[in-house]
């Protein structure tokens, strides 16, 4: 299994340079935008981000999807998983031109089927097992699969079973050693939501915000089962599986339910606690606005905030 980690993981939303254009670049006139919906068992990738040397998500695709239009194209997620993590719900873009289209068609097209249905059958043979482009459509006009995102729902699951994890959850499914106060996580997990700066669960990058607003954090109890579900406008870096470390921590009782909150006054990434496992970790949603808003969101997405915004939400 890969262990590098996607240095560039997760919501980032500052604006950088990708490849000498800016990753929130509108595609000409002479091309087309297309919405790809995907799922992957993310344990033999070494992230989302394509690398050199190493097997990615966006790599792979990147490769079949240049084969099939005959041209180098470049795929853009909503969220870039970390090595490791998987996604049922992965949403991301591709820009091709109008002319390559053709290329993608097989000579029939089966009834009823969309319109890049043939596309997603033709992808089904090409692509690895461990990843699926379930869905193509055109783009809405304004779309973009980063930063017209309202939210990205994310799923962690872990198993307290003396006995591990079950072998077909294996991949999927974290397993603990120790026993865990589900109610203590799920009091400290309320103490977290809303506008914050997340800068002690978020790995540094330079120039990136690390102010975040959380929206959801449960923790629920099925017999050995724990899942955490976790909600929110975007992630930084690793931001996921340290909220869930953290709560970790207080589920042992290492740590108590206050410690959570006062982490949030933290200017640097915690070392008082580790980030959880990825392999249990799963990407399942991600929400965007109607078409008629697309614009305006990414404008909002844009604006990156400050601790002036954290204040004014605390006020």
């Amino acid at each position: 299994m890969p262990t590098s980690p996607d240095r560039m993981s997760d919501d980032v939303l500052a604006i950088e340079s990708d490849g000498g254009h800016a990753a929130i670049a509108h595609h000409s006139p002479d091309q087309i935008r297309l919405r790809l919906d995907i799922a992957y068992d993310g344990t033999e990738f070494a992230g989302w981000a394509s690398q050199i040397g190493q097997r990615t998500v966006a790599g792979l695709l990147e490769a079949a999807l240049s084969t099939v239009f005959q041209v180098p194209v470049k795929v853009r997620a909503a969220g870039r998983t970390d090595s490791g993590v998987h996604a049922t719900g992965q949403v991301a873009q591709v820009d091709v031109p109008m002319q390559a289209l053709p290329q993608a068609y097989p000579r029939t097209r089966r009834r009823g089927e969309s319109e890049f249905g043939p596309l997603v059958r033709r992808l089904g043979k090409m692509l690895a097992e461990d990843v699926r482009v379930l869905e193509i459509t055109r783009a809405a006009p304004g779309f973009d699969a980063r930063f017209s995102a309202l939210r990205r729902h994310y799923v962690y699951r872990l198993s307290t079973a003396p006995y591990g994890v079950e072998p077909h959850d294996a991949r999927f499914v974290a397993a603990w050693p120790r026993p865990l106060d589900v109610e203590a996580m799920a009091a400290a997990a309320r103490e977290l939501l809303g506008l914050h700066d997340f800068a002690a669960f978020c790995r540094h990058r330079e120039g990136a915000t690390t102010i975040r607003e959380l929206q959801r954090l449960d923790c629920s109890r099925d017999g050995n089962r724990i899942t955490v579900q976790v909600s929110a406008d975007a992630f930084c870096w690793n931001m996921v599986r340290s909220l869930v470390g953290a709560l970790l921590a207080v589920g042992e009782h290492r740590r108590d339910v206050a410690w959570c909150a006062a982490l949030l006054t933290g200017t640097r990434r915690s070392s008082d606690f580790t980030a959880a496992p990825a392999r249990g970790l799963s990407l399942v949603r991600v929400d965007y606005p109607p078409d008629s808003e697309l614009a305006a969101r990414n404008l909002i997405t844009r604006d990156v905030r400050t601790a002036e915004d954290v204040r004014a939400a605390e006020e």
